[in-house]
């Protein structure tokens, strides 16, 4: 109080100065006050890096494809008639030979038993043309002999010539329509034989198309009754962009995902490509048309997988990796730690080292955007500072 005292009885201006003074004195305290909290409680941000481990890196091409059967037949009719039986069911195994399905065969049996009694009748007109040429060949030989006695008369003679000619003529005839007959016939048996529609390979059927009771005309083409289809190896049809296909050839590993089940690796190996697009191979009045350039050039290649328990279906949308380029047990590093590029193949990296941070240069190999091999400057467990996410000092 004494001191407050002494304070009010100084003049106005030196009291101003002095609470001034005082003033700037606590605002002084309390930012080091703040400061010195601030130092107390602060957490240090630990250093993001990164471990140089073993593993594998491949290099790959991303495609598209579409699974189909390893073989695929559209079993027709090649008869009229209505489909009557069917012996079999949409996802039934078959075996080569096995009856699939029946056509009524009631056009069919007319036919073969005309084409019999037309091959009778070709046969009983052979028989009787020969009876009638011996019988012919037995008056000439009378009229020569009479003729070589002098008795007989040449016109008599020239005309019994005649109609042995004639008739032999006529069991050529005859002869002809037999052949043709036969030929009816064996035709007739075949289409009767075609009433009964056998499986032409081992499969599974995909699909019926035709419904009992349906009538099946085969006039132009042979309509289909169902779809026959080998799915033990399944093929898969890739389409391979203009900008990747001078990186994939025959022969090449590869693995796929189907959408359905993308957890699922199947692996296999490039079989053929093909040298032109799809567009390039349709008729040119039909590429004349449109005098727009495609937006983009696919090329596709095909290659086959197992598919023992029939797990891939057809017409599956699969995502392909070709790898073009692989390296097994290496050393390397996630690419988030790659530092500046020093020249090719060579980048300035950041390893930790106890509580510093040194630089060092590597060289490194193939890239497949997650990881890079190591090839020089860095050893199996050493950490590199990971250029995302990495600020503040080192956490002691």
């Amino acid at each position: 109080m004494s001191g407050l005292k002494k304070i009010n009885a100084l003049p106005v201006r030196k009291r101003r100065a002095v609470f001034a003074l005082l003033g700037a004195l606590v605002i002084v305290l309390v930012v080091a006050g703040f400061l010195l909290w601030q130092a107390l409680n602060r957490t240090e941000v630990p250093l993001v890096t990164e471990e140089v481990s073993r593993g594998d890196i491949e290099k790959t091409v991303l495609a598209t494809g579409i699974l189909k059967p390893s073989v695929q037949v559209n079993v027709g009719a090649q008869v009229n008639g209505q489909l009557k039986k069917l012996y079999v069911r949409a996802g039934d195994k078959v075996t080569k030979g096995q009856l699939l399905a029946e056509i009524d065969p009631t056009l069919q049996q007319s036919e073969l038993r005309k084409s019999e009694a037309e091959l009778d009748s070709a046969v009983a007109q052979k028989q009787a043309s020969l009876f009638t040429l011996k019988q012919y060949q037995l008056e000439l030989k009378r009229q020569r002999k009479m003729d070589s006695e002098g008795s007989g008369i040449r016109s008599t003679l020239e005309q019994a010539q005649a109609k042995v000619d004639t008739q032999v003529a006529q069991v050529k005839v005859n002869e002809a329509q037999i052949v043709q007959a036969q030929m009816s016939l064996e035709t007739a048996k075949a289409n009767l034989g075609y009433t009964r529609i056998l499986a032409p390979v081992d499969g599974q059927v995909l699909g019926i198309v035709t419904k009992e009771g349906q009538t099946v005309v085969s006039s132009q083409t042979a309509p289909t009754i169902l779809v026959l289809a080998n799915v033990d190896t399944m093929t898969v049809q890739t389409r391979i962009s203009e900008t990747d296909i001078l990186k994939v050839h025959a022969g090449q590993p590869l693995w796929f995902y189907v959408v359905a089940d993308p957890k699922h690796r199947y692996e296999s190996v490039m079989g053929t490509l093909q040298d032109a697009p799809n567009d390039a191979l349709q008729d040119d009045t039909a590429s004349t048309t449109s005098s727009q350039q495609p937006s983009a050039v696919y090329y596709n290649g095909v290659f086959s997988v197992p598919n023992h328990d029939h797990v891939l279906r057809t017409s599956m949308t699969a995502q392909v990796f070709i790898v073009t380029e692989q390296a097994r047990n290496v050393l390397r590093l996630p690419v988030v730690a790659l530092g500046e590029p020093q020249g090719k193949d060579q980048y300035l990296v950041q390893v930790l080292n106890g509580k510093t941070v040194e630089q060092r240069l590597i060289r490194v190999g193939i890239n497949d955007r997650q990881f890079a091999e190591v090839k020089e400057g860095l050893k199996e467990g050493e950490r590199v500072v990971s250029l995302q996410g990495s600020s503040g000092a080192v956490n002691g």
